[in-house]
């Protein structure tokens, strides 16, 4: 006998979703635009494994991604194993050990599902829907540019008309804290207040610390140097560090070429960012859009990563979080990202022949046709053909060479023969109705 089970009862784990078809067209319509344009930007995908040694993956994780990684036994190997938590990673690895016969740069473009151990909290996701790009070989400010006018292209393609690209840069902030000498303590509530853009809280601290005024007033300007390009020109003149001038000067280059790419108007900077400071080692950026609190895309470049894996490169690159960009985008997203089937084939009587045979000539002319082969009436089928997103009901009958052609969305009709469908003539009908 079948045990009959509460829904209560049947629940997902916290922190992944299913997407029933509505919701999952737009976020595929998200993956697809995504790859499109990376794809005319010269980028070539990537599938990289689902699974991967831990042992390995590690090396191209930092702390906090280290501390996220779902990991098991892998009962064939005896090693432990995970399910990786971020690509970038992976892309390290596979431009480091896999693409040696190919020439620099590497144009690298991907789109995939990660999975992160997460604190229990409301809202939290551990499953992330990820697409993005990895540049890889360039040092040159003009690749940085590039990811950024990349980013800015996507969303207004995506139809975002309100969102902001904030721009930091780690050396920046490196140049000012790296030659503090103060305990490690001290430097990581430094770090602290300036993540946060604790004002106060920092002015409070420099009064503790053994520090030269010219060192206090540096910090100090780190929380409120985020604005529009005066931003950089209030940095120089506050800054003496030779790696934070070098920094802005970096800054500077990006400037320019964003302004070839006329996408400067949506830059902000923010030189307090201190987000990747163990990870990255120059420009970092994150797209934000209205009505959500996290950003949609972060990138920035990482020098460093893929001398984890035995060959040093010079790279930069982004992730879109698709999540993220799909409750922002939502509304936006529903026209463009509706998938409708273009027919529902009608027909009554025992013998579904004809109707069959019709619904594969429209698939190999182009078109998605289903035959309703549940059993109801003209009317419950006209129904359920609205409910479930069809163009169009293709009434048929056994001995007719006419088919009768309703719009679902207003049920206009019009007549096209059995002929005419059978030499692609649907398409002239379908317009004339």
């Amino acid at each position: 006998m079948t045990e009959l089970h509460s829904s209560t009862d049947i629940v997902l784990p916290k922190g992944v979703k299913d997407f029933l078809p509505a919701r999952a067209a737009r976020i595929d319509y998200l993956r697809r635009t995504l790859l499109d344009l990376f794809h005319r930007w010269g980028f070539r995908l990537v599938l990289p494994a689902g699974l991967e040694n831990l042992d390995v993956l590690e090396r191209g994780l930092g702390p906090d991604l280290r501390q996220t990684a779902v990991r098991f036994d892998d009962r064939q190997s005896g090693r432990l194993v995970a399910v990786p938590p971020d690509i970038t990673p992976q892309i390290a690895r596979i431009a480091a050990t896999r693409m040696h016969e190919l020439p620099l740069p590497l144009r690298l473009c991907y789109s995939g599902r990660v999975l992160r151990h997460a604190e229990q909290q409301m809202g939290k996701d551990r499953e992330i829907y990820q697409a993005g790009v990895e540049l890889v070989g360039l040092h040159q400010a003009e690749a940085d540019a590039e990811m950024i006018a990349m980013t800015v292209e996507a969303l207004e393609t995506l139809g975002a008309r309100e969102f902001t690209i904030d721009v930091g840069q780690v050396e920046f902030v490196r140049g000012i804290m790296n030659d503090l000498d103060l305990e490690q303590d001290q430097l990581a509530r430094l770090r602290d207040h300036i993540r946060r853009k604790d004002a106060p809280g920092l002015r409070d601290l420099l009064e503790e610390l053994p520090l030269p005024d010219r060192r206090k007033e540096e910090l100090l300007a780190l929380p409120r140097l985020f604005g529009g390009r005066d931003v950089l020109e209030k940095a120089a003149a506050v800054v003496e560090s030779t790696a934070a001038r070098q920094a802005l000067d970096n800054l500077y280059e990006v400037l320019a070429t964003l302004e070839t790419y006329r996408v400067d108007s949506w830059v902000l900077f923010d030189l307090g960012e201190i987000r990747g400071l163990d990870y990255h080692t120059g420009i970092t950026f994150q797209a934000f859009l209205p009505g959500i609190g996290h950003a949609v895309c972060s990138g920035g470049r990482y020098d460093n990563l893929t001398a984890r894996y035995g060959r040093r490169l010079p790279a930069t690159g982004f992730t879109f979080n698709l999540l993220n960009l799909f409750f922002a985008l939502e509304k936006e997203l529903s026209a463009p990202a509706l998938q409708r089937t273009d027919f529902l084939l009608f027909q009554q009587g025992r013998d579904k022949q004809k109707a069959q045979k019709i619904a594969a000539q429209l698939r190999r002319q182009g078109f998605s046709a289903a035959r309703d082969s549940y059993p109801r009436s003209l009317p419950e089928s006209l129904d359920y053909a609205k409910k479930m997103d069809y163009r169009y009901v293709m009434v048929i009958e056994e001995q007719s060479d006419q088919v009768e052609l309703i719009r679902v969305d207003d049920e206009q009709k019009t007549s096209i023969s059995v002929a005419d469908i059978e030499t692609g003539k649907i398409g002239l009908a379908i317009q004339r109705s």
